[in-house]
């Protein structure tokens, strides 16, 4: 896990890719483990799991009364997560609509809660992992070039573990301890 601690040296966001089962969670939990953020909230998101109607609510947080049903404040992941690291799972499957949403708080490091017209910063670190080809979604227009880049300020392909048989007795011991 060498590697984790050279990723976590650096403040850029980092993209892990590799196969289903590689370790790509584990992998980003140590990045964060070994980063001056380590005392602040890892939060981990199923990026399959949002949809259009979700995403700002969940990410961005929002204030009472901002829509029907928003009965008091209510923190997003970016807020949660301030100071920390925000483990963006799935990337490849977030749909292309949302894509720009989360590129405007990689590039301008700022977004706005749902119901406050002023925006708040966003201090986390990204670290995005996937099982998908990018390239391949980018080329099919599924995915955009420009959150690509983004995301992959560093970029890890992890091995599948047949071919890491080192990391088996490191992976065993964390799951122990979690």
């Amino acid at each position: 896990m060498k590697e984790a601690q050279l990723h976590a040296a650096s403040k850029v966001p980092v993209l892990i890719t590799g196969e289903t089962g590689t370790g790509k969670e584990l992998f980003a939990k140590a990045i964060h483990h070994s980063s001056s953020r380590a005392t602040q909230t890892f939060t981990p998101v199923n990026m399959s799991a949002l949809n259009a109607t979700l995403f700002e609510a969940e990410f961005y947080g929002h204030t009472k009364g901002a829509f029907t049903g928003a009965t008091q404040d209510r923190q997003g992941y970016l807020e949660i997560t301030a100071g920390g690291t925000l483990f963006l799972d799935e990337i490849g499957s977030l749909p292309f609509e949302l894509q720009g949403k989360l590129l405007r708080v990689l590039q301008e490091g700022e977004y706005f809660k749902l119901g406050n017209s002023r925006p708040q910063g966003a201090d986390v670190r990204f670290i995005a992992a996937t099982n998908v080809e990018l390239d391949k979604l980018q080329e099919s227009g599924l995915f955009r070039k420009d959150l690509f880049y983004r995301l992959c300020g560093a970029w890890l392909d992890l091995p599948p573990l047949r071919e890491r048989k080192e990391d088996i007795v490191v992976l065993v011991e964390a799951f122990l301890r979690d």
